[in-house]
């Protein structure tokens, strides 16, 4: 089995750790997990992962480098462990922004590298997961694809588009998270304690995405079922567009992508 170092165990960093635990794609001491305060890495370490303060050290011998910083950090991680990265490893970066080529020239140009898109779902398995790669053979892109779908849906895209799936992959769980949150308000206000609001909010919102992922179908053929002639349902629906219920989702959306997109023109 492997070695997995991960550089930054931030909430994604440690979310993949535990995911990668949670669906036993890897045993706990094989996966090595830093940050500056390694105090906080605890939790982790509890699950049998090694956990430190140490960057050289956890990237000794690792054939797969998480690089979990923020986009500012990466210049200056990456000249401090290059020089320790095995020729044969694969980079794998979270980082908003920095993309493959500008990677590559920063870890030295002899590792394949990826840009991944998880979401927090990934400590559970349940991850959509966006990557692009350069420098890789399809051996490494299928290594690398074959351990993401461990930890849930999985998808190359073409790296311009990664921009975009930060903010419907990344930011839209916590966009479909409050909607949940606010549809159990409302069953609060409809009678509902909030534990029961919750559960019954979260099962639907479930439901709903199953219906779409296993069905294959469009969500308005799904909606067409639930609607009915002069019914409640429509009735809601329609007060939710007047209120700007679409175009306020797409507007967030929106306003998260227009904010990576000016990030990445400063960093340049």
């Amino acid at each position: 089995m492997e070695k997995i170092a991960i550089i930054g165990g931030g909430n994604l960093g440690s979310a993949i750790a535990r995911g990668l635990v949670h669906t036993k794609a890897c045993d706990p001491q094989m996966i090595h997990v830093t940050r500056r305060r390694a105090q906080l890495l605890a939790p982790l370490a509890g699950l049998g992962v090694i956990t430190g303060s140490d960057n050289l050290e956890a990237v000794k011998s690792a054939k797969i480098v998480f690089l979990a910083v923020k986009p500012y950090q990466m210049k200056d991680l990456l000249a401090e462990i290059s020089p320790a990265i095995a020729g044969d490893a694969v980079l794998i970066s979270l980082a908003t922004g920095i993309d493959n080529k500008t990677l590559l020239e920063l870890s030295g140009g002899k590792n394949a590298v990826f840009r991944a898109m998880p979401n927090t779902a990934v400590a559970i398995g349940q991850s959509m997961t966006c990557l692009a790669s350069l420098n890789a053979t399809p051996d490494q892109d299928d290594k690398v694809k074959e351990l993401f779908e461990q930890l849930g849906n999985v998808q190359f895209i073409p790296e311009e588009l990664m921009a975009g799936a930060t903010v419907l992959a990344a930011c839209g769980i916590a966009f479909a998270l409050r909607f949940i949150r606010a549809a159990t308000q409302g069953g609060i206000e409809i009678g509902f304690g909030s534990e029961l609001a919750l559960k019954i909010a979260s099962q639907t919102v479930k439901g709903a995405a199953h219906l779409l992922i296993e069905g294959g179908t469009h969500p308005e053929a799904e909606i067409d079922k639930v609607t009915t002639p002069r019914g409640i349902t429509i009735s809601g629906l329609n007060e939710m567009e007047h209120q700007g219920f679409s175009s306020s989702l797409i507007k967030g959306l929106m306003a998260s992508y227009q904010k990576i997109e000016n990030g990445s023109k400063q960093q340049k």
